[in-house]
């Protein structure tokens, strides 16, 4: 009888690659179009209204950076995180993907938050106060826009590429070892001396080394 020879196991390891490469990439796409699309919809419009003035009614529009800067604020520091994943192992990158996720959960609830009637009249009656020059106005047919969903969107992708972090973070790969700075000396490349040429003599004395031995 002849016993079968066993084969190493590859395809384990190929598919793990796989999954690193392509959560990276979804990660990377996910995280960079939510942070931009949540900053983009907090400078539109989220509340309308009018204001009652001497020449008539005004309308007035508040933006989402108006409303709260919760959205934008948070959509910029999970955009810091997902650079920071790559600039971290181990633990370090456990937490920054997870700082990555509660950013992104962060932006959903601080937009929804602000489409509610409460924050953006508040944003409306100071502009209707500041037009009018009368702190006690206020503004009349108050409506939303749907700006607010559009930054919560970009939250939930930015939250996705957290959780994505989570789960593959530990197959990315990390900052090139050429940025790492460890304290040891780095070695350098010894060049030939050529005996008959003046300025590589001269060279090799500057770099503190013996022309005489061939830069050994």
């Amino acid at each position: 009888m002849t016993s079968a020879v066993p084969q190493p196991r590859t395809d384990a390891g190929s598919s793990a690659a796989r999954s690193g490469r392509r959560s990276l990439a979804a990660a990377l796409l996910f995280g960079s179009a939510g942070a931009a699309v949540a900053l983009l919809a907090s400078r539109q419009g989220w509340a309308e209204g009018t204001a009652a003035v001497a020449g008539g009614d005004l309308p007035l529009t508040a933006k989402g950076s108006d409303v709260t800067g919760a959205p934008a604020a948070l959509a910029v520091v999970g955009l810091a995180a997902l650079v920071a994943v790559f600039a971290v192992r181990r633990a370090g990158r456990l937490l920054v993907s997870a700082l990555l996720a509660l950013s992104g959960a962060g932006t959903v609830a601080a937009a929804v938050l602000g489409a509610t009637a409460d924050s953006a009249g508040s944003a409306l009656d100071e502009k209707a106060a500041q037009v009018s020059g009368d702190t006690a106005a206020g503004v009349e047919a108050l409506s939303h826009t749907a700006w607010p969903y559009v930054a919560a969107a970009g939250g939930v992708l930015i939250l996705v590429a957290g959780l994505l972090a989570l789960r593959y973070g530990r197959l990315w790969p990390g900052m090139s070892s050429r940025y790492e700075r460890d304290g040891t000396p780095r070695a350098r490349a010894v060049r030939a001396v050529d005996p008959d040429r003046p300025e590589d003599l001269w060279k090799a004395l500057d770099r503190g080394e013996d022309p005489t031995t061939g830069g050994a």
